[in-house]
């Protein structure tokens, strides 16, 4: 949130200087993000002086242009050749003389001179507030305040009221309080008074409003169809409005926090908006069919056109504000485009409201709207500053629109929303604080913070907290806001903490998770962290099934709409990433859960994915580079499970729309993972341009099967083992899964391990056939192994080769 130092000290008395108040502001939570100087140089618009058109008469040579005479102060009015549209005589307008300088788009500035324009002499030059820098405003010349001197040079007036600093506040959402001026200045006096500074909160008064003259009877009928949703509505009815450009205050106070500057109308409700924190609307009077006004909800299906021209169809929850023909407004979140004030709008309906702050936040999400009026109303405003606020900006329409009161503010507000009680407990406090307060500092606090005591004892107070505090609704709230005016750094740090160990040897499984995350890190991996929520548009890109997808009812986005039932798009996405920035060796794990919907059940699984991509390792003069494979991540997570205990498993095949070849692991005929190389049209798409492989793994299933593991121990054998090899001639339809697992079916004690170490397929062997070289590790715990031994465990394993795979020994 933006907030202006000038615009804060119409709020707030005080010598404390910005930087200081900045450092306050964030130790009582509102974290001050940045501070930003608006003044301009010194010799910003030097030689730019108010002018006067005395004459105007047609360029002899141009239907466009005109020579105007201008008094400036001097012994002779300026002759200049100007083309706008909007100049008239007696205008106080801003005139560049010969010699000065004005600003350029590109940060550097042109120099004025004498000029003849369609032979006609020019001397100088008559603005628009582009040309000033002060907007992009091109629409005309800027026609000033009649009250200006002839001849008072514009920085005078201009670094006047322009000389700010900006301040950036990150406001938290519960802090509805804060999102205004007033809020702020509010919050800061309350700190201010606790640090004993000077301060003084200067009080809002409507007696301007009050002194007004007003006639007749407001010609607007109004009625409140939906009380619970609209608690509070009021408006009032203004005629002869002057629709015009604002006062160059306004507009420097809107341009300070990033505001342009429309007509005065428009400017006067912004104004309020960031003066106060109340939202106001404007309805042009002649637009509102029948004079009637009807806040209701509209049938589910309707079609509303909002301000940009957007038509948006309704689902039948929004709250509308409504004439005698239909909707003008999506209530507290956007205008509609028939409804607004133009340059022609004579009169209008000025609403100040307090909506149902859910109602509003159901709405503006529902079209994707997030406006000024809703960031506030959604997070609940002030219902007492619903007058306030509109008598203030009605004391600015008459002054700088010229409007005229008819009628007094109607006013529904049937059920007053009442203040907040709480009972707080000192012991609590000092509770929670780790200290005792000195129970007057408490009260102090409380009382700087508009929060009334009701009564008291020794050990607690009964307190009223008021309705603009819409975050503070129990005791614990209440001692936060005791801390943080209080001051958090004044809480002092013990000199001995005390604190317990609890003991546990055993597994649990945070302690598989950090084992098996610090065994990949330390194999090269990189953590990842995605968000849980995808876009809508992953359910086509990846293929999934939209009936168990589970989708947000009020996303934010439609980037932010789908809740992950795969790990694969995040990681996909962390592959691009990184490979666009020319990083292409990649080795990713992440923990994270996924969403499922099932017969209208909900259901979440914890999973651990793998990604490897790219080069296995760095090239050297030492290591030649290789590229990762499919059993590179095989042997990834082959061997984690061995690391907690996982090894009767079994592979399957696995079809997935997103890979192209991939396995499942099994374990008792239940899935725990699955492996597989990402489909290439699917990562091309998605940018990604080198082969992936990725792992998903039933991350809870592991646990429960690691925590049932018994972990055994025993020396290592005292006796050699011995190593044989064997070459096999089989058919190409075998895997060496095959022979493993038939291998290991024979239950050999002497068996210790197997291994695949030469695979060869060429135009020396047979049609059909393929070659596998495995070698044999045998071994016995009690005893060296004699040849007999070695010789009987090769022949049964030859003999199954021959029975059950047909295969022929090679030499």
């Amino acid at each position: 949130m933006k907030i202006s130092y000038n615009w804060l000290l119409s709020h707030i008395k005080t010598d404390v200087e910005v930087q200081k108040l900045s450092e306050i502001l964030t130790n009582t939570g509102l974290e001050v993000e940045g501070i930003e100087d608006q003044g301009n140089p010194k010799n910003y618009l030097e030689g730019v002086v108010v002018g006067k058109v005395i004459s105007l008469e047609k360029h002899p040579n141009a239907d466009k242009l005109k020579i105007a005479m201008v008094d400036i102060g001097e012994a002779e009015p300026l002759q200049i050749v100007c083309g706008a549209p909007n100049i008239a005589e007696e205008q106080k307008v801003p005139v560049a003389t010969v010699g000065s300088h004005l600003p350029t788009p590109d940060g550097g500035t042109f120099k004025i001179t004498q000029a003849k324009l369609r032979g006609v002499a020019s001397f100088g030059m008559i603005c628009s507030e582009a040309e000033l820098g002060m907007n992009n405003n091109h629409d005309g010349i800027w026609v000033l305040e009649p009250a200006y001197k002839v001849g008072t040079p514009l920085g005078e007036l201009f670094q006047k009221s322009n000389a700010d600093v900006l301040i950036e506040i990150g406001l938290t959402p519960n802090r509805s309080d804060a999102m205004s001026h007033f809020g702020v200045a509010r919050d800061l006096n309350a700190a201010l008074n606790v640090l004993n500074l000077k301060t003084e909160l200067l009080p809002i008064s409507t007696e301007g409003f009050d002194a007004l003259e007003r006639k007749g009877e407001n010609p607007i009928q109004i009625e409140v169809k939906e009380p619970t949703l609209a608690m509070r509505y009021a408006g009032i009815y203004l005629e002869n409005i002057q629709v015009k450009a604002s006062p160059l205050w306004l507009k420097e106070r809107l341009k300070t926090i990033g505001l342009q500057s429309l007509n005065n109308v428009v400017d006067i409700t912004n104004y309020i908006l960031h003066d106060l924190g109340q939202p106001l609307h404007a309805f042009d009077a002649a637009k509102i069919a029948q004079h009637k006004i009807i806040v209701q909800k509209l049938p589910k299906g309707e079609k509303f056109t909002t301000l940009e021209g957007v038509e948006r169809t309704l689902n039948g929850e929004e709250l509308m504000i409504c004439d005698g023909n239909g909707g003008m407004c999506m209530a507290g979140v956007y205008g509609g485009i028939h409804s607004g004030v133009t340059e022609n709008t004579q009169s209008i309906f000025l609403e100040s409201a307090y909506f149902q702050p859910v109602s509003i936040r159901k709405s503006a999400k529902f079209h994707h709207l997030n406006t000024d009026a809703s960031f506030r109303f959604e997070r609940g405003t002030d219902p007492n500053m619903v007058l306030v606020a509109l008598k203030k900006a009605v004391e600015l329409l008459v002054k700088y629109a010229d409007a005229k009161i008819v009628g007094e503010i109607y006013d529904h507000y049937p059920q007053p929303i009442e203040h907040q009680k709480i009972a707080l407990r000192y012991h609590k406090i000092d509770q929670l604080l780790g200290e005792r307060l000195h129970r007057e500092n408490i009260k102090e606090v409380l009382k700087s913070l508009d929060i009334t005591i009701l009564s008291e004892s020794n050990e607690t107070l009964e307190v009223s907290v008021p309705p603009y505090r819409a975050d503070v609704q129990r005791e614990v709230d209440l001692i936060e806001e005791i801390l943080r005016i209080y001051g958090y750094n004044k809480i002092k740090t013990p000199e001995k903490v005390s604190f317990s160990v609890v003991k546990n040897e055993g597994k649990n499984a945070l302690r598989i998770e950090n084992t098996i995350a610090n065994a990949l890190v330390a194999q090269g991996f990189f953590e990842a962290m995605n968000n849980s929520v995808i876009k809508l548009s992953d359910i086509e890109t990846f293929g999934l099934d939209a009936q168990t997808a589970v989708k947000l009812l009020n996303p934010l986005s439609s980037d932010l709409a789908l809740m992950r039932p795969s790990m694969l798009p995040g990681l996909l996405s962390n592959a691009a990433f990184n490979i666009n920035r020319k990083n292409n060796q990649l080795k990713l794990f992440e923990f994270g859960k996924v969403y499922f919907k099932e017969n209208q059940q909900h259901s979440e699984t914890y999973r651990l994915a793998l990604m490897v991509s790219g080069p296995k390792a760095s090239e050297n003069w030492v290591t030649p580079s290789q590229k990762a494979s499919f059993f590179t991540l095989k042997g990834v997570v082959v061997q984690l499970m061995k690391k907690i205990g996982i090894t009767n498993f079994q592979e399957i095949p696995y079809q997935n729309v997103n890979y192209e070849d991939a396995i499942a692991l099994t374990v008792n005929g239940k899935q725990i993972a699955n492996l597989g190389v990402v489909n290439q049209k699917l990562a091309k798409q998605l940018d990604v341009d080198q082969a992936v492989f990725i792992a998903e793994i039933d991350w809870s299933e592991w646990v429960k099967l690691a925590m049932a593991h018994q972990i055994d121990y025993k020396n290592p054998s005292k006796f050699p083992a011995v190593k044989r090899d064997l070459a096999l001639l089989i058919d190409q339809g075998i895997s060496y899964q095959d022979l493993h697992a038939s291998c290991m079916k024979l239950d050999l004690d002497l068996l210790k391990s197997i291994q695949l170490f030469d695979v060869y397929e060429g135009d020396k062997l047979p049609e059909g056939k393929k070659s596998y070289a495995m070698t044999f590790l045998l071994q016995d715990e009690q005893k060296t192994l004699n040849d007999h031994e070695i010789e009987a465990v090769m022949q049964q394993l030859i003999h199954n080769f021959e029975v059950n795979f047909q295969a022929e020994l090679r030499s």
